[in-house]
């Protein structure tokens, strides 16, 4: 049953207006789609942006690592006083059957010490570690910095099958 509305639910992805080479696919429950990284020089700081659908139990983003960088983490952006902050988070909740979006402004993937630059028009691999759906590598396509998602990612699309967006998502302790 549960292969079957997987299946279901991909062939419906299928049809999303998206370059599929930017979406990584696990065995489980946890698609991640539309993920764009930032154009950045070496040894300076990427951000990476992206969906994560969730068609099973509840489920916690814990960390990532990538081999383009020195360190990976999970971070999100605050107006601390009208001023602009970046700050590392634990994890993000991951509800049961929610879209969760880390889109520029919110929550993002922060790829620091970068060992070779992220050239626009490359492409990153960052690998995402889930509590229970474990490890998910994610290709993204690298836009020019202050881009917002390539040409036909749009990170406001809700796929179309009644999963909500979760844009006030609060970090996992």
């Amino acid at each position: 049953m549960t292969r079957v509305f997987l299946r279901i639910v991909a062939a419906g992805l299928l049809s999303v207006p998206f370059s599929l080479s930017s979406a990584a696919w696990s065995d489980g429950p946890i698609q991640v789609t539309g993920a764009f990284a930032r154009a950045a020089p070496a040894g300076g700081v990427g951000g990476m942006f992206l969906t994560i659908v969730n068609t099973g139990p509840a489920d916690r983003l814990t960390g990532a690592a990538s081999s383009v960088a020195e360190k990976v983490e999970l971070h999100e952006s605050i107006d601390d006083k009208g001023v602009m902050k970046m700050r590392p988070v634990a994890g993000l909740s991951i509800p049961a059957g929610a879209t969760v979006k880390l889109a520029p402004g919110g929550y993002h993937v922060m790829m620091m010490g970068l060992k070779q630059p992220l050239a626009a028009g490359g492409r990153a691999t960052v690998t995402l570690t889930f509590e229970k759906a474990g490890q998910v590598e994610v290709e993204a396509e690298v836009v020019k910095p202050g881009a917002g998602a390539p040409e036909g990612h749009s990170m406001d699309h809700n796929m179309g099958h009644g999963m909500g967006n979760m844009p006030g998502m609060t970090p996992s302790k």
